[in-house]
């Protein structure tokens, strides 16, 4: 088989790796990729994850089998639906099911139609609508664009003055361009966070074994929102009544909300929980694999992953085998310094052997930001630059193989967290 994979980041790279291990792949092609991703698959660099008509004449004249298409923007721009009527059968959701990802309005009120958990919320089109608003709402309060922002549209606003700074950063200053437009201001929640990651044919939906990410560029979430500086999985805090009470609150309603809706769901969807006191709430849908949860989620996967996203194209989910193991997994992220906001790139990275670690048998070094220069030299090319993923029978072993094995990574101005899963491991031990 013929596979193209759409985009180039840490997820992209975890989800190649683990469609390598299926015997019938015989070419894999990363559309764009990166330096790293280019030692698994072939890159395209001439075309970006988001040129939807770029993407599907590639695969149509390389006559692939099949696309996988994991970045938010060219799903919700309809690149499944395009693919699809190429022929060319595709994972991931179309355009009119991407949605709820594209449009938090749509989202949100999609879980009140369906009394689906979640926050209280009001939508704006207004600033001075808005300002009046968070002038008496109760204060924490959350601001979020309506649209795809690269996982940075949400403001935590903790007093009155950061809630109108948010709004006039959105909606006036046009941060997020036209995914401001609109915007929600929601109930602030308490509790812990848990992503967990599904697999989904329309009709049933497989959870993925459950991840903690962690959001804030420096330790102790302090610092600005990122797209996520670690993950590790499972999340303790995720327990096995909690799941069940997941399954029968959100999980399958939504699968069932959405197709009521005319817009079923194929493909990963992801849940964004709140732990609440009042029980499980989403915080967000995303309509793909998280980055980088997927790379705590996919070492752990023992099933053909390339199986499992053909039954969800196909239809045929009920019947095929989504077996996790009973380990767990750790992710650092390696950073470039200044992210989120300014970083320089071309710093030359050292420690790697094409690419990986030599003689880490349970470590795999996800390329997000990296390219390879003219004479052959692995530089930064990005914000977030690797994901140091360990798998380990327990998490407290995981996480400190991650970083005994970031240590023997180098680039100038290299930026990590050093406290990745020590809240997951605090509830750990508050358990036993």
């Amino acid at each position: 088989m013929k596979i193209g994979v759409v985009g180039g980041g840490g997820r992209e790279h975890a989800i190649i790796k683990a469609i390598k291990k299926n015997p019938s792949v015989e070419k894999l092609y990363a559309i764009p990729g990166n330096g790293g991703i280019a030692r698994d698959a072939e890159c395209v660099p001439e075309i970006k994850a988001t040129d939807v008509e770029g993407v599907v004449k590639f695969a149509v004249e390389q006559k692939l089998d099949y696309v996988v298409v994991a970045p938010d923007d060219p799903l919700v721009a309809g690149m499944v639906d395009a693919l699809e009527e190429a022929g060319i059968p595709a994972f991931g959701p179309e355009g009119k099911a991407a949605i709820i990802e594209g449009s938090k309005v749509f989202s949100k009120n999609l879980m009140k139609k369906y009394h689906i958990p979640t926050a209280g919320y009001e939508v704006f089109t207004d600033i001075h609508a808005a300002e009046a608003y968070v002038e008496t709402c109760p204060i924490p309060t959350v601001i979020k664009a309506d649209g795809l922002a690269l996982g940075k549209g949400v403001i935590i606003a903790m007093t009155r003055e950061e809630a109108i700074e948010g709004i006039k950063t959105i909606m006036a200053e046009h941060k997020f361009g036209h995914s401001g437009d609109q915007i929600v201001i929601e109930e602030y929640l308490e509790g812990p966070e848990v992503s967990v990651l599904s697999f989904t044919d329309g009709n049933v939906v497989v959870p993925m074994i459950s991840s903690m990410d962690h959001k804030r560029a420096n330790d102790n979430d302090e610092g600005l929102n990122t797209g996520g500086m670690g993950t590790i999985a499972p999340n303790p805090y995720y327990t096995k009544e909690i799941a069940d009470v997941c399954m029968e609150t959100i999980f399958k309603p939504t699968i069932e909300a959405m197709k009521s809706e005319g817009r079923t769901f194929k493909g990963c969807l992801y849940f964004g929980l709140m732990l609440t006191p009042d029980g499980p709430k989403v915080i967000e849908y995303n309509c793909r694999f998280g980055d980088p949860e997927t790379q705590v989620v996919l070492p752990l996967l023992e099933s053909d992953l390339l199986k499992v996203m053909t039954a969800c194209t196909e239809g045929t989910l009920a019947d095929t085998e989504v077996r996790f193991s009973d380990g767990a997994a750790a992710c650092v992220i390696l950073a470039s310094g200044g992210y989120p906001v300014a970083y320089e790139k071309g710093k030359p990275i050292t420690g790697l052997v094409d690419g990986q670690l030599p003689d880490e048998p349970n470590v795999t070094v996800y390329h997000s930001g990296t390219a390879i220069t003219e004479d052959g030299q692995l530089v930064t090319n990005g914000g977030r630059v690797l994901g140091v993923t360990a798998t380990a029978p327990g998490l407290p072993r995981a996480i400190s193989i991650a970083y005994e094995a970031a240590e023997h990574i180098h680039f100038d101005k290299l930026h990590k967290r050093t406290d990745i899963g020590m809240r997951a491991l605090k509830a750990l031990a508050e358990k036993e």
